[in-house]
């Protein structure tokens, strides 16, 4: 039997064994984004989905939809990221009718959700020095506890959990915005003062997962900086002492003097009925070398699930063996149940930097639809072993482009056009995962995706699901060094320009240009996709975004290179910016037809939205600050929509 027909029908098996007795006891997850109505989490609910029931705005009256009220943080350096330029990218959360959200600048604030009045403020910085540099970092988003064995009035009942670039761990009092002290050292819990097996400093931009009392984090590693980073160790502690109660690594212990990374810096999902945490692991260090880490590290560019209870590894699922890409996994894993046969089965779909969507058991990792390995370019570098082979889903098809040619180069004229297909000619390129070389190679999609940390938006009464795209390429080249000296790190924020320290190279790269700063790949640079993940079969795509050329604006067909993400609502829509064009739209869930935007934004919406009930109203609140990476315009604006009356 074929392999892949034979891992199809081992799949099944599983599925008709196990899904009549499980339908009824593990379709909770689903059940509660089906009704969810809040927003606690980043993504809404601690499963994923960026989903919510609301309906007040539908596709019928958006039309309508009007500011409602404008935040402006004070939160703000202009600039390129090098530069301390910043990047807004955080999703509020709301309890009790106050949201709470923290800027660039690592300060909290405590937002009325009806008025947008600040309630309070908290400054991270304030517990460490006044003299930290407040570098292009960004944070995005925080967390919430709720103690419910305590007494309503008591202090620190509610706790924001907030996340730090110092890899630091802050509780905060809900309703006052003062530290509790009972918590870790003070109110902090300092990750870089715990045993993280490799060099270098930690950091944190994404919010910590809670599940019962468990605060779970992971953190961001210098993963391109040296070869022997630190470990990519998640952690679970006590949400009440700040006490670790258990810890993971997922660097085999024979390597770990070697290399480090397999981080989780992105944001998990949690299945309470399995007691399962779900980590979406990135590349081991560095990512473009990888000649002194051949042995095989299961736990690296995987879906790796965890017992809450123990930390101990469930099942694993790896989507790049070997990275040398950083093809690190940036999203959200999302917990739903697909529908096989007319029963539910518990799943996870994954989406990658590449343009795939894994579609997994959550129960056992097992593929739910099947997973080929396909033979990928080998590698020139001495030394090196790429992968021969890497993991492909037969379904759903990519929602980003995978493949360049010749004739595919764009460019604004003609000779725009042509100093793209001569450096394409110059470059190393045979296809999605061609190795890093000293010649040089074009990496497509680059390694900010495809897909990227602002995830996808389930409709989980349809199964739909709702990505966005970047269709765009980069080059990269290892250029010889002496691994005996240490080189600069550089700016924090230099995207592919790496030092690579204790290998032989360094990393030169830069995304693939013509001379007038457009994408040499063609157009749609950006994309807003349809995916039924029943069926596997994508249902509508549409560009996103505009890109400035000068004083003028691309056409909107040929979409924009984008940051964020979607979210979708029970009234047939989807809100998202993320384009580099100053604009927050609303689609058609059905059909993808724009129906909405506001195109006056202070800067680019490159955040998450969320959506809220307050005072009888349905709210839509998105971050509109830009990204210093980006080099886009830069604010400190929060705007929040509602129904004009």
């Amino acid at each position: 039997m074929d392999r892949v027909l034979a891992q199809w029908v081992t799949a099944l098996t599983v599925v008709v064994a196990t899904a009549v007795s499980s339908a009824v006891a593990e379709t909770a997850v689903h059940r509660a984004l089906l009704e969810n109505r809040g927003w606690s989490s980043f993504a809404g609910v601690a499963s994923g989905g960026q989903y919510s029931a609301l309906s007040e705005i539908t596709t019928e009256n958006v039309q309508r939809l009007e500011r409602a009220w404008v935040v402006t943080t004070g939160d703000v350096v202009e600039g390129p990221a090098a530069e301390g330029g910043t990047a807004f990218q955080a999703t509020p959360i709301l309890w009790e009718d106050k949201l709470y959200i923290c800027t660039p600048l690592h300060r909290v604030l405590a937002l009325d959700a009806g008025t947008g009045e600040t309630l309070w403020s908290f400054d991270a910085w304030e517990t460490v020095s006044a003299d930290i540099p407040r570098f292009g970092a960004n944070c995005r988003g925080v967390s919430l506890w709720v103690d419910d064995a305590a007494d309503s009035d008591a202090a620190c009942r509610a706790r924001i959990i907030k996340p730090d670039i110092m890899a630091r761990l802050l509780a905060v009092d809900a309703e006052t915005g003062r530290l509790c002290t009972d918590f870790g050292n003070g109110g902090v819990i300092d990750l870089n003062a715990l045993d993280n097996r490799g060099e270098g400093g930690l950091f944190m931009t994404s919010p910590p997962t809670i599940v019962g009392d468990l605060i779970i984090t992971g953190s961001g590693v210098g993963d391109n900086v040296i070869a022997d980073a630190a470990d990519g160790i998640v952690r679970a502690f006590d949400a009440r002492t700040g006490a670790l109660v258990w810890a993971f690594n997922p660097i085999p212990e024979s390597l770990s003097d070697k290399t480090g990374g397999a981080n989780t810096w992105s944001f998990m999902a949690v299945d309470e009925t399995l007691g399962l945490v779900y980590l979406p692991t990135s590349s081991p260090s560095v990512d473009p070398y990888g000649a002194f880490r051949t042995e095989p590290i299961p736990y690296a560019n995987a879906v790796v699930a965890l017992k809450l209870s123990t930390g101990e590894v469930a099942w694993s699922f790896q989507t790049v063996h070997h990275d040398l890409f950083d093809y690190d996994l940036p999203a959200q894993p999302i917990l739903f149940d697909l529908n096989v046969a007319g029963e539910p089965v518990p799943a996870l779909a994954q989406i990658t930097k590449t343009g795939y969507v894994f579609v997994l058991d959550r129960r056992s990792g097992e593929p739910l639809f099947p997973v080929e390995e396909v033979p990928v370019p080998r590698s020139t570098v001495a030394g090196e072993l790429a992968s021969p082979t890497q993991p492909r889903p037969v379904r759903p098809a990519p929602f980003a482009r995978q493949t360049l040619t010749r004739d595919d180069l764009f460019g604004l004229a003609f000779f725009d056009r042509q100093a793209c297909i001569k450096r394409f000619d110059e470059l190393r390129y045979e296809g999605l995962f061609t190795p890093p070389s000293e010649q040089g190679t074009l990496q497509f999609p680059s390694s900010l995706g495809g897909g990227n940390w602002g995830g996808a938006a389930l409709d989980p009464r349809s199964n739909t699901l709702i990505v966005k795209t970047s269709n765009v390429a980069s080059t990269v080249r290892l250029i010889a060094a002496d691994p005996t000296e240490e080189r600069p790190v550089g700016p924090p924020v230099e995207f592919l320009k790496k030092p690579l320290n204790q290998t032989p190279y360094r990393l030169d790269g830069e995304f693939f240009l013509s001379p007038l700063g457009v994408p040499c790949t063609p157009p749609p640079w950006g994309e807003l996709v349809a995916i039924d993940l029943d069926s596997g079969e994508h249902l509508w795509r549409r560009p996103l975004g505009r890109n400035a050329v000068g004083p003028f604006n691309t056409p909107e067909a040929w979409g924009s290179p984008n940051v964020g993400g979607p979210i979708a609502t029970g009234g047939g829509l989807v809100f998202i910016g993320a384009g580099a064009d100053s604009a927050f739209r609303a689609f058609a869930l059905a059909s993808g037809e724009e129906l909405w935007a506001d195109t006056d934004l202070p800067a680019p919406a490159m955040a998450v939205p969320m959506t809220y009930m307050s005072g009888g109203h349905q709210y839509v609140v998105v971050a509109a600050g830009g990204n210093g990476l980006a080099g886009t315009v830069q604010s400190d604006a929060i705007i929040a929509y509602r129904l004009a009356p």
